[in-house]
């Protein structure tokens, strides 16, 4: 048995979505999550600088003596994983791209797929590469939503804001007869229900984190770094800034009390 807490991390509070998915499906790990709330958003960002930034966080994880990591971030998992796992060969590290993808296939019908995310993920072409791959006819129709990771982290879910918002932004995606769409972003799957108003019930949306979590398992089990615990495993937050906000957002999302600490992420 490993008791050894799992890391996560993202831009900000988008991961705490795959968090809730691993909560369920490994209820008894420990967790240990990280928000870099100071410096969100990841997406408009170069790829050199939020390689570094994650660098960074991955060394805190590790002085909390983590036995994997998830990236709870697609603008860091479609831009950095390879360099991630090349620095850090020894320890496991699970990304969301390739679940999401894998999900995706098995959903959609009519190989049309919309796709949404930050600057940093749409223009990486991560998912279209890996979605082409599997499907050569599969066609992806993309469009990058930089509003929606404020909105996310604003708690802004559900008003005129992101309605309107989110009408003009998927529009033309619903346009092309998209029968799937893949929320590229961990922070969208806190629109979802706004999201799922607007585009429909003959559109499937695809939430790339349970089956994160799932991937998650594999791996841990792989490795034979399972907690076997029968106890409820425990969860800690930290973020680079403005934690009491975080903390009311940690509790809609997960249902969940949360206090979280803050940390100066730079020393790392």
């Amino acid at each position: 048995m490993d008791n050894r807490p799992i890391g996560v991390f993202d831009s900000g509070v988008g991961g705490l979505t795959v968090v809730k998915q691993i909560m369920k499906v490994l209820p008894n790990e420990n967790l240990v999550y990280f928000g870099d709330t100071a410096r969100v958003p990841y997406g408009s960002k170069s790829k050199e600088t939020v390689t570094k930034f994650s660098e960074q966080i991955i060394r805190f994880l590790l002085t909390k003596d983590v036995k994997a990591v998830v990236i709870a971030c697609n603008t860091v998992s479609s831009n950095c994983y390879d360099d991630l796992a090349k620095k850090f060969e020894n320890l496991p590290i699970i990304e969301v791209v390739t679940p999401g993808v894998e999900s995706c296939l098995k959903a959609t019908k009519n190989n049309r797929v919309g796709l949404i995310g930050t600057n940093g993920t749409v223009s990486s072409g991560a998912y279209e590469r890996k979605l082409k791959k599997s499907k050569e006819d599969i066609s992806v129709f993309k469009r990058a939503c930089s509003l929606f990771v404020p909105l996310a982290e604003e708690g802004w879910i559900d008003n005129e804001v992101a309605k309107l918002t989110v009408k003009e932004y998927l529009k033309g995606l619903v346009e092309k007869d998209i029968d799937t769409l893949i929320l590229g972003c961990t922070h969208y799957p806190i629109l979802k229900a706004v999201i799922g108003q607007f585009v429909g019930e003959k559109v499937k949306i695809v939430d790339p984190a349970k089956a994160t979590a799932y991937k998650l398992k594999e791996c841990l089990e792989k490795n034979d770094i399972i907690n076997l615990s029968l106890k409820e495993g425990n969860r800690k937050f930290y973020v680079s800034d403005n934690y009491a906000h975080f903390d009311k957002i940690c509790e809609t999302v997960l249902k969940y009390t949360c206090k979280a600490e803050k940390v100066d992420i730079e020393k790392y």
